[in-house]
């Protein structure tokens, strides 16, 4: 299996492709979605209908361990970005063939 990196370059160029705008136009697209869903995933839920939900998880302090030295330390609170697919992404994705 491998793995593959889309950034927003591709995503514009396959946008320019598939709609004829231009590459800036499909830029400026692209940038200001990521830009809307930035905004909206700071209310910890955000449900994109047909894609899935967007969830701030909000962790808490702990000890980690150095798996090599065996040296612990602490883990500072934070958040975390949990990612929930729609099930109409689920079947969508049951039905794509893929090449191996």
């Amino acid at each position: 299996m491998f793995k593959k990196t889309i950034n927003k370059l591709h995503l514009s160029f396959n946008l320019s492709k598939e709609l004829g705008y231009s590459i800036n136009l499909s830029k400026k697209i692209i940038d200001d979605l990521i830009d809307i869903i930035i905004q909206n995933i700071k209310d910890d839920n955000f449900n994109l209908k047909n894609i899935g939900k967007f969830k701030i998880i909000h962790k808490k302090e702990r000890i980690g361990r150095n798996p090599k030295t065996k040296e612990k330390f602490l883990i500072s609170s934070r958040k975390s970005l949990s990612f929930t697919p729609s099930k109409n992404l689920k079947i969508d994705l049951d039905e794509i063939k893929w090449i191996n």
